[in-house]
């Protein structure tokens, strides 16, 4: 009886874990299965630089993919071929500066502008939405109405956006490829073609592995800055532009670890006027997540302020935006607040302005100032207590953010889907700024 027993026991063991494995199979094939491109995809822009752009697309078929492409819409006289297949990318290469290009690609006529040269003082344009990734009426709206604004406000023969970039959460709920399909497919049709698109890494993006199968990301410094090896952090030069991007959800966020130390030789190698970082976890918020909370997405948001935030103010960066909490907020000019929101004090505002109105020099230095913000809500909105001491601004309302760059002056608007600017700041260089930089951090 006993030994029976014993039998039925093992049995019931072995037989658990052949159980637990068919799940984990199972789940393990369902995830590989729903991160593979399928069906139908017009061109889209990837990896911009000043000689070069990367035009991806898919058809039903398996075909030679080709690429016609010239300077007029009457003579496209160049012409790249790739191997046959339903998944296509050709990287045009050998282009001029700045200029605008014509291409076809099964009959259909687009076009684009190829990057400036690195430190051109050419006005720049950027697009940000902020976790975009459902295409809902919110979405839509905000898309119009961003758009609306941009077109109201030309800038003679220049795009109405030279790069549109995201925070992150690009497919809503669990990233797969049919949801990049609805919610960023089929809902921009007409700018996926014409604007290169540089999505950042989001926690739900991460639930599967489309999000990597579809954009290609320059690794190799193919569009500027320092080579990192990965497609979850590198560096994107556009004028006098210097663009870092940084997987905060799968990257490693610690002090040795390899992001941070490309992080470290890419700031250090850039002689860009401009800096702006992105990244998906913010360090500061009190939206729908809680940067005081270090239970809330598993600590992430305490290491990007403890261990990126130095490096980026010992830089001079000037801007960092995120997303994931799905409110818009916006701090003061400040630098050195690694700890919780208690720990915050008047002295860490280098420049408090409730107008929005900041001033640097011209020569960045360390701890001279950055601009936090959280645009969250291209989507979704949600409420919280939106009481961040680092925050001027905070607001529980859809929009996405422009930022225009012309020469020594940056500024952004959070524009709502009406079309109404929320919030307007400027951050200018050249004078003197009106306070003195901090020497350094405590604790750095």
């Amino acid at each position: 009886m006993e030994r029976q027993q014993r039998l039925r026991r093992r049995r019931g063991t072995i037989g658990l874990l052949l159980f637990l494995l068919l799940l984990a199979g199972g789940r393990a094939g369902q995830v590989y299965l729903q991160s593979q491109p399928h069906g139908v995809r017009g061109p889209y822009l990837q990896m911009p630089a000043p000689d070069a752009i990367t035009i991806r697309w898919q058809t039903a078929e398996s075909i030679e993919g080709m690429v016609h492409y010239g300077t007029t819409m009457e003579q496209l006289d160049q012409k790249l071929e790739g191997p046959a297949g339903t998944l296509h990318e050709l990287r045009l290469s050998g282009l001029k500066p700045d200029s605008r290009y014509f291409y076809r690609i099964d009959e259909q006529i687009h076009t684009f502008r190829t990057s400036p040269l690195p430190g051109s003082d050419r006005p720049i344009r950027l697009w940000i939405q902020g976790d975009p990734g459902y295409a809902n009426p919110t979405a839509m709206a905000g898309r119009d109405a961003a758009m609306q604004w941009a077109a109201t406000r030309p800038r003679g023969l220049l795009p109405a956006i030279d790069l549109w970039l995201t925070t992150g959460d690009n497919a809503y709920k669990s990233g797969k490829d049919e949801e990049f399909q609805q919610h960023l497919f089929d809902a921009y049709p007409r700018l996926l073609p014409t604007v290169p698109y540089i999505p950042l890494h989001g926690n739900h993006d991460a639930r599967r592995n489309a999000f990597y199968n579809l954009f290609t990301f320059p690794t190799a410094a193919e569009a500027g800055g320092v080579a990192s090896g990965s497609e979850h952090y590198f560096a994107v030069d556009y004028g006098q532009l210097h663009l870092i991007f940084l997987d905060s959800h799968d990257g490693d966020l610690g002090h040795d670890g390899e992001m941070l130390q490309w992080l470290k030789r890419d700031l250090a190698t850039t002689k860009q006027r401009w800096i702006i970082a992105l990244l998906h976890h913010p360090p500061y918020t009190r939206g729908s997540h809680n940067s005081d909370d270090d239970g809330d997405s598993r600590g992430r948001m305490r290491r990007v302020r403890e261990n990126v935030l130095p490096l980026l103010e010992q830089a001079g960066v000037d801007l960092a935006l995120f997303g994931h909490s799905h409110v818009y907020e916006r701090s003061h000019l400040m630098a050195c607040h690694y700890g919780d929101s208690s720990s915050f004090s008047e002295g860490m505002q280098l420049q408090r302005n409730d107008k929005g109105e900041y001033h640097k020099g011209l020569t960045r230095h360390p701890y001279d100032g950055t601009v936090y913000s959280v645009v969250g809500s291209s989507a979704r909105v949600h409420s919280g207590p939106l009481d961040h001491p680092a925050m001027t601004v905070a607001k529980s309302v859809e929009g996405s953010l422009i930022v225009d760059i012309e020469a020594e002056s940056l500024k952004a608007y959070f524009i709502n889907s009406q079309g109404q600017v929320l919030d307007h700041y400027t951050i200018d260089k050249g004078a003197a700024p009106p306070y003195s930089a901090i020497a350094q951090c405590p604790g750095t």
